[in-house]
C-alpha cells in the first residue's frame, strides 16, 4: 500500500490512531524524565555549592557524571533493545529512573551524588535512544516524524517542568538546607507512570517480526493501523526479516559492510552536530550564565522558565516543520540560526557594561537560540538517528551514535565551567560558533533526506546506494 493510500485510509477508523496516541504519550515519559533529569541541576546547583561546597571542577564533575552514565546508557539499551525488545529495556529503564532518582536525592557527599547521577544517566541514555526507536517502528511511514518528535516535545516540557519547580522551590523555601533535595525528588512521579504505563504496552512490531514472530507482529499492527495497512505492512516488513535471518545480532563486524559503515558514521556526526551547538551550556548552566551576566540568583531562576516556555513552543513549530519541510534543510537552517546566536551572546558578553541591561540581552540571545536548537536542531537528530539505520543493527547503532552524544554532551558539561573561568564567556561562545560553522558543512555534504519514506525502503535505498 502506498503512501497516499494509507493516508485516505487513516482516516475511516479512528481507534488505530487513538491507541497509537496512547502508545506514543506513555512511552513519552521516558522522554518527559530525559527533560527533567538533565535540566533540573541547572537550578539546583546554586544551592548543592553551598551544601556540599563544590569547587568548579566537582561542580561539573556532579553536571557531567550523568552524561556520563547516558553515554553507558544508550549502548547498553541499545543492545538489550535489540535482545529482549524494545518496551523490556524501557520498563528496565524506568525502575533505573526510581532508583537513581532517590539515591540523588538522599545522596550526602559530593562523590555519592555522582555515582547517584550517573547511575541515573545510564536511564536517561537509554531512554534517549531505545523511545525514539520504539516509536519510529510503531509509527506509520506518513506520520513518523511528528510521533518520533512527540518526545522531544517532552522533553522540553521536562525541562520547562524542572525550570518552573525549580524558581517555585527556590523563591519560597531558599533559606531552607537540602532545598536542592526536593528539586531532585520531584522525578520519582513521571518515573512510576512510565514503568506502570509500559507494563501494558504492546512490543514494536518490528522487533517481533526479526524474530520470526509474525503473527505477533501482525496483532500489534491491527491495533496501530486500518486493516488493509497491517497487512501490506507487515509483508514489507516480513521480507526485510526473512532477508536478515541467516545474519548474527547486529554489532561490529557490520562495520565491515562500506553502506553500513557509511551510515554508522554519519549518525555519529548528526550526535556530535547536535551537541557541539553548545546547548547544553545553557541547559545546564543558564541560571549561572545570567547571574554572572547580572541577574540575581532568584531572578535568574524565574528567567529561566522563559527559556522553557521558548523550548516548548519551538517543538510545536518542530513539529509542523517536520510535515512540510525536509529533514537535511530543516537541520541546516538551525545550526545556521544557533551560530548566529551564539555570535551575538559572545558580543553582548564583550560589548556591554555588566548589568540587567546584559543580562536580558543575553537572555533574549539564549531565546533565539532555543528556538532554532529546540525547534529544528534537536528534532531532527533525534528523528534522523531513529529512521536511517538498518533494523537488524538499529538498537546497536542508534546505542553506538547515542553514545558518542552523550560523550560530546558530557566533554561540554565537564569543562564550561572552567571554559568560562579560563576565557570567560565571550570567547567560550565564539568557540562553539566556530564548530557550528563546521557542524553546518557537515549537514550540507554528508546528511540524506529520509521524509516521507518507510523504514524499509530507507534501508533498501542505502543499501543500493540511491540516497
Amino acid at each position: 500500500m502506498s503512501i497516499g493510500t494509507e493516508r485516505k485510509t487513516a482516516g475511516t477508523d479512528r481507534r488505530p490512531r487513538r491507541y497509537l496516541r496512547i502508545v506514543m504519550v506513555l512511552s513519552t515519559f521516558g522522554g518527559l524524565l530525559f527533560g527533567y533529569d538533565t535540566a533540573v541541576i541547572n537550578g539546583a546547583l546554586p544551592y548543592m555549592q553551598e551544601d556540599l561546597g563544590l569547587t568548579p571542577f566537582t561542580e561539573g564533575l556532579v553536571t557531567a557524571s550523568l552524561l556520563l552514565g547516558a553515554a553507558l546508557g544508550a549502548v547498553l539499551s541499545g543492545r538489550m533493545a535489540d535482545a529482549r525488545g524494545r518496551r523490556t529495556a524501557i520498563i528496565a529503564l524506568a525502575a533505573l529512573f526510581v532508583a537513581g532518582t532517590l539515591a540523588a536525592s538522599f545522596a550526602p557527599t559530593t562523590g555519592v551524588m555522582a555515582a547517584a547521577r550517573f547511575a541515573l544517566g545510564i536511564a536517561v541514555g537509554g531512554a534517549s535512544v531505545t523511545v525514539p526507536s520504539y516509536l519510529a517502528e510503531m509509527a506509520p511511514a506518513h506520520r513518523r516524524g511528528r510521533l518520533v518528535t512527540q518526545n522531544e516535545l517532552m522533553i522540553v516540557t521536562g525541562q520547562l517542568l524542572a525550570y518552573c519547580n525549580n524558581a517555585v522551590i527556590g523563591n519560597v523555601w531558599g533559606e531552607s538546607d537540602g532545598v536542592w533535595r526536593w528539586m531532585l525528588v520531584v522525578a520519582t512521579l513521571p518515573a512510576v507512570v512510565l514503568w506502570l504505563g509500559m507494563l501494558v504496552m504492546p512490543e514494536s512490531p518490528r522487533w517481533l517480526a526479526a524474530r520470526g514472530r509474525f503473527g505477533d507482529a501482525l496483532a500489534v499492527l491491527h491495533r496501530v493501523r486500518e486493516a488493509d495497512a497491517a497487512e501490506a505492512e507487515l509483508d514489507e516488513v516480513r521480507r526485510a526479516a526473512e532477508r536478515d535471518a541467516h545474519a548474527e545480532r547486529g554489532g561490529w563486524r557490520d562495520l565491515a559492510v562500506p553502506w553500513i559503515r557509511r551510515l554508522v558514521l554519519i549518525g555519529v556526526g548528526i550526535a556530535v552536530v547536535q551537541q557541539f551547538t553548545g546547548v547544553n551550556s545553557i541547559m545546564y548552566y543558564g541560571t549561572q550564565i545570567l547571574t554572572e551576566s547580572g541577574f540575581a540568583r532568584e531572578t535568574a531562576l524565574v528567567a529561566n522558565i522563559s527559556n522553557g516556555v521558548i523550548s516548548v513552543l519551538a517543538t510545536f513549530l518542530g513539529i509542523w516543520l517536520l510535515g512540510v519541510i525536509g529533514r537535511r534543510p530543516m537541520l541546516v537552517a538551525g545550526l545556521a540560526g544557533t551560530t548566529t546566536a551564539l555570535v551575538l551572546v559572545g558580543a553582548f558578553s564583550q560589548l556591554l557594561p555588566a548589568g540587567p541591561g546584559r543580562a536580558a540581552a543575553i537572555l533574549g540571545c539564549m531565546g533565539l537560540f532555543l528556538v532554532f536548537q529546540q525547534g529544528f536542531v534537536s528534532p531532527v537528530t533525534w528523528l534522523l538517528l531513529s529512521e536511517i539505520f538498518p533494523m537488524r543493527i538499529r538498537g546497536f547503532a542508534f546505542g553506538l551514535a547515542g553514545c558518542v552524544l552523550w560523550l560530546a554532551n558530557f566533554s561540554v558539561g565537564l569543562t564550561f565551567p572552567s571554559l568560562v573561568a579560563g576565557f570567560g564567556i565571550t570567547s567560550t561562545f565564539f568557540m562553539f560558533a566556530v564548530l557550528g560553522l563546521a557542524s553546518i558543512g557537515f549537514a550540507h555534504r554528508f546528511v540524506p533526506e529520509t521524509r516521507g519514506r518507510s523504514l524499509e525502503e530507507l534501508e533498501s535505498a542505502f543499501r543500493s546506494g540511491r540516497s
